[in-house]
């Protein structure tokens, strides 16, 4: 993933508790409208799972994936190596110091920028590294996102037993509205051609893969606890959650998020 402070990302937990993540980035590729010989930047590429997967539409291209995650960068090159995916490559590299100069058509990201909160300066460094003419796809976490576990954390807050950890915390993420995103796009030299706000419900099969999603995915709460009480921290939320939202008759528990989702190319101006 791509963040603003480097978390202790266990690479292999996380590639076994995101299909839901894995699953959105495959339903975004045939808005690509990939021509088979693009070449691609994937910002924020975590396991390299859905950079190998957007390689397989670029015979005649080839994909640069970034991450600022030393963990995931290396895991993506053990599971990706270059003698055998050579339209593929992994580099370590801050999103919010792209620096690339109009080398790429198309920028790709899933579930990866709400990470960071200077999103302007991550839209300079695609607006430059992008050819005339280029293109960006993002889809990232958006307003109102994972509003019912927020929730309980709010709770969670509060009750002695765990309000030390938080006395100053501050939000880590960046879940922008459609307004906000359009203009941070004016002002990088980027032209909006969709920017949409929408809901999109993550599904588990049971409790143990909520408690993965929670355990890999939130670590800027989860890393202000002590590790012996983690599990603890993630138990009392899936328990609080299941109370709430009960598994549906197929036996599933499913989470409300909400998803922004972009498409601009580069100003012909700027």
């Amino acid at each position: 993933m791509t963040q603003q402070k480097n978390y202790a990302w266990n690479a292999k937990d996380y590639a076994q508790n995101s299909q839901n993540q894995f699953q959105w980035a495959k339903d975004l590729i045939p808005k690509l409208k990939l021509g088979g010989n693009e070449h691609l930047l994937d910002i924020g590429c975590g396991d390299g799972k859905i950079t190998a997967e957007l390689a397989k539409y670029l015979p005649n291209g080839n994909v640069v994936g970034i991450d600022s995650s030393p963990q995931m960068i290396n895991l993506a090159k053990t599971q990706f190596p270059p003698e055998k995916f050579p339209h593929l490559t992994f580099r370590l590299m801050d999103a919010q110091n792209i620096p690339f100069q109009e080398e790429f058509d198309l920028a790709f990201s899933n579930a990866a920028l709400h990470w960071i909160l200077d999103q302007a300066a991550v839209l300079r460094g695609v607006q430059r590294s992008l050819k005339p003419q280029g293109r960006l796809m993002l889809q990232m976490a958006g307003s109102g996102n994972a509003k019912d576990i927020l929730d309980i954390f709010d709770d969670l807050f509060v009750i002695p037993e765990w309000k030390g950890y938080f006395d100053d915390f501050a939000f880590p993420y960046s879940f922008l509205g459609i307004e906000e995103y359009r203009a941070l796009l004016l002002d990088a030299g980027l032209e909006a051609l969709r920017v949409e706000l929408f809901p999109k419900v993550m599904k588990f099969s049971d409790a143990d893969g909520l408690a993965g999603w929670l355990r890999t995915t939130w670590l800027p709460f989860i890393e202000r606890i002590p590790v012996k009480l983690r599990n603890v921290l993630v138990e009392e939320i899936v328990n609080r959650y299941l109370e709430a939202h009960p598994k549906d008759g197929a036996g599933f528990v499913s989470l409300g998020m909400m998803r922004l989702e972009v498409e601009a190319k580069k100003c012909s101006f700027k």
